[in-house]
């Protein structure tokens, strides 16, 4: 089973941007969708971005025009650029293979996330 682990998280002014990035323990290729999820304290894990293997994107409407998924097939690596942040982006983010084309039911096990802070 693949082994992912995020890094990038930090943080940063309502605003501003910062890019998370996934790197998965084997060939990701074989992998149709991966996404990115995040969970906000006291909240469930939400699913916020897919991105296929050919490159076709998805996004939850909360992240929609602000976040931007990428994945680099040769270096089996996820990316997400995430601009215009909000507090309410606040949360510990995750990688992850739906097993669908979305939903929170996954393919791989989880990992530890990397936490985002959006706050003054």
């Amino acid at each position: 089973q693949v082994q992912l682990v995020e890094s990038g998280g930090g943080l940063v002014q309502p605003g501003g941007s910062l890019r998370l990035s996934c790197a998965a323990s084997r060939s990701i290729f074989s992998i149709n969708t991966m996404g990115w999820y995040r969970q906000a304290p006291g909240k469930e894990r939400e699913l916020l971005a897919t991105i296929t293997v050919g490159g076709r994107t998805n996004y939850a409407d909360s992240v929609k025009g602000r976040f931007t998924i990428s994945r680099d097939n040769a270096k089996n690596t996820l990316s997400l650029q995430m601009n215009s942040l909000k507090p309410v982006d606040t949360a510990v983010y995750y990688c992850n293979a739906p097993r669908g084309n979305w939903g929170n039911s996954v393919l791989a096990s989880w990992g530890k996330g990397t936490l985002v802070t959006v706050s003054s």
